[in-house]
């Protein structure tokens, strides 16, 4: 059941707060401290002449009773393993934070604060966590920072699991997060908070405030959201209960206190006024504009503020130092814990260590991979799944799971149990059909440390979770995004089930490697790259048995390799397609035309390879044909002609959309003749 902590007076079904009333502070510095957050964000957007002051003006006093009471958390070292995490789901509100990080005395200056969303700037107009000390993970797709805490409070629980012993609780952290209106309307929130509420118990250290302001860009919420989401996410599992101001520190403490009690995930609804205090409070106006120096004078005025622009009492600096320095001693108390733990348990030390530290182990080349058979055929999805399970075996920070696909996608790691409500052991998650959240709460695995996640569905439903995918190549975070059935083979299923553009937009995004393996061989190249990477990798795989290529002429590190000689052509391909690049290949040589077969399953890695070692692979004076069952779009930097796809795919047995599709031996043939005549 949903509970409610300090009722105030209803209205018309609507809460009512008196926006001049102050938090309660008998001895006023509260009120400055609070007040501080509010004025570094009105005055940094003012600078910048963008930005949204109003959140950050609205939960101030959530912001300052979360820095300086609830998180566990060390200014002097913002990385420690067990701090507290914090995510801001609605980034662009992140001057709330940057403020709250500034006075809690993170390495984040006034002149940090002063270049606001400007080139360079340590203050990015969304929270990136390369850019500034004390963000966890990148948030500013709303929905997405929702997820990412999911995950990181599922990565604690494993965490906990695997090295905590009877008198050592070393991995005991809480994850926090702030969501609005705008992160409840994106069905990622919900999917998450689904799958949270099936983990049920166990999951009690993650608090997500939801901030009920009432006001979306466009205006009122309730234009576009009514829904009762205490209702909600009771229904969903979780504990939940309600604030009905945010300047009520009381009633915070209270709800919080209730929420870590608890032993479900928590939603706190927390009832706040955007732009409080100002001539525009509790409207649209507030959101994302600066209010304009004559809105800023009638706020310090309001507000009592008389410094000026970017000035902070000295009265508040000590406030606020006095209470993250007693937040900070957790920390010094942890070291003490994780000292005798070095001298109990060395062993699990050192690996927490590593694990955290995110190196692989001395011995992960050593897993005990399958040999495939020349003349065999393998679907690469089935060989990828051997080889996942292989290195599942050295590398014990590989944990994944897929969108209720497993047995398709081959991705179960058979050896090893299942995450279930109460049971953090295991290394299988089952994510459900939930593709959005899943690759968003692998995201947050992975940023939260100690991991190397995986997840996997079918690749028609890469759209489903491409901005996870992409948050994970802008953060640079080792998530292997698995794909199978990956082409107009998959048949009978049709149109909607076989990708043709996906590659072409994988391959577009800056940081992100895709990989495509021609064969069984290729595909455990695949994922000892994939693992070795300190980034993300997208896996395409076949459902379809291919042809078993000799491993000695295959090298995914290099993105390319001839795996047959020519010289008087090149047919370069991905995945399925070498094999049928190698059929025309014979076609060709009764002609007497020498055709090499190029498979190149990594652009991205064939492109950072030496001008020399390219040539050697697709001399530039070759001509050169790029086969694949997909768009086109982006061959020519390697090819004079692509045999490519520019329409969808068709319902029938895979071998004949192939033969209707021109992807045939005598059709690839006929491209090179053309080329070479």
């Amino acid at each position: 059941m949903s509970m409610t902590v300090h009722d105030t007076e209803l209205r018309d079904g609507l809460v009512v707060t008196d926006p001049r009333a102050p938090a309660p502070d008998p001895e006023g510095v509260v009120g400055e401290a609070i007040n501080a957050i509010r004025f570094l964000a009105i005055d940094a957007v003012e600078k910048a002449g963008s930005g949204h002051p109003g959140t950050p003006m609205g939960l101030a006093p959530l912001a300052y009773r979360l820095y300086t009471r609830y998180l566990r958390h060390d200014p002097a070292d913002p990385a420690w393993i067990d701090r507290d995490r914090f995510v801001l789901s609605g980034g662009h509100a992140c001057m709330l934070q940057y403020a709250a990080l500034h006075l809690a005395g993170y390495d984040l200056t006034t002149a940090d604060l002063e270049q606001f969303r400007q080139w360079g700037s340590r203050t990015p107009g969304h929270p990136e966590r390369d850019a500034t000390p004390g963000i966890e993970i990148n948030t500013g797709p709303l929905g997405q920072g929702f997820a990412n805490a999911v995950g990181m409070a599922i990565a604690e629980r494993m965490l906990a699991a695997r090295f905590n012993r009877p008198g050592h609780s070393i991995v005991d952290h809480r994850t926090w997060a702030i969501a609005g209106e705008g992160d409840m309307m994106e069905g990622i929130s919900s999917e998450a908070a689904s799958l949270a509420g099936r983990l049920g118990l166990g999951l009690g250290k993650l608090t997500v405030f939801f901030d009920a302001n009432h006001i979306s860009l466009e205006g009122a919420a309730d234009v576009e959201f009514k829904e009762n989401v205490a209702d909600r996410f009771d229904a969903y599992g979780w504990h939940v209960t309600t604030v009905h101001s945010v300047n009520d520190l009381d009633a915070l403490d209270v709800a919080v206190d209730e929420a870590v009690r608890d032993e479900r995930p928590s939603l706190v609804i927390v009832h706040s006024n955007i732009g409080y205090g100002s001539p525009v409070q509790d409207t649209a106006k507030a959101h994302g504009a600066p209010l304009g120096e004559a809105n800023v004078a009638a706020t310090r005025q309001k507000l009592g503020w008389p410094y000026p622009p970017f000035t902070i009492p000295d009265a508040v600096y000590a406030h606020w130092s006095s209470l993250v320095d007693a937040r900070a001693g957790h920390h010094a108390e942890w070291d003490e814990r994780f000292g005798r733990y070095q001298g109990a348990e060395p062993a699990l030390a050192a690996e927490l260590t590593r694990v955290m530290a995110g190196r692989l182990p001395d011995d992960w080349e050593r897993a005990p991979l399958p040999a495939f058979a020349a003349g065999s055929k393998e679907a690469t999805r089935k060989s990828a799944g051997l080889v996942l399970n292989a290195y599942a075996e050295t590398v014990p920070e590989l944990v994944g799971g897929s969108a209720d696909v497993a047995p398709s996608t081959e991705t179960q790691l058979v050896k090893y149990g299942d995450v279930n409500t109460g049971d953090w052991a295991g290394r299988n998650l089952h994510f459900g059909v939930r593709e959005h959240a899943m690759g968003a709460l692998c995201n947050g695995m992975a940023a939260h440390g100690g991991f190397r996640p995986y997840c996997a569905t079918f690749f028609s439903f890469y759209d489903y979770m491409r901005e996870d995918v992409r948050l994970a190549a802008l953060m640079q975070l080792p998530v292997v995004f698995v794909f199978t059935h990956d082409s107009i083979a998959l048949g009978e299923d049709g149109p909607t089930h076989q990708p043709v553009e996906h590659l072409a937009g994988m391959r577009a995004m800056p940081g992100l490697r895709t990989i495509r393996p021609a064969d069984a061989n290729e595909s455990m190249l695949a994922w000892r790259a994939a693992i070795a990477h300190d980034g993300p990798t997208c896996l395409v795989l076949s459902r379809q048995g291919l042809p078993v290529i000799d491993p000695a002429a295959l090298s995914v590190a290099a993105g390319a390799s001839v795996v047959a000689p020519g010289d008087d052509a090149a047919i370069v391909a991905t995945g399925s397609e070498v094999s049928l690049a190698l059929a025309a290949r014979e076609l060709l040589a009764g002609e007497g035309i020498g055709a090499r077969v190029v498979s190149m399953p990594c652009w991205e890695l064939f492109r950072a390879q030496s001008t020399v070692e390219r040539d050697a692979v697709l001399p530039p004076a070759m001509p050169t044909l790029a086969v694949e069952a997909a768009a086109p779009t982006g061959w020519h930097e390697f090819a004079d002609d692509v045999v490519g796809l520019t329409r969808f795919g068709a319902s029938a047995p895979g071998p004949v959309v192939y033969e209707k599709l021109g992807f045939t031996p005598e059709n690839v043939a006929d491209h090179v003749r053309r080329l070479v005549r």
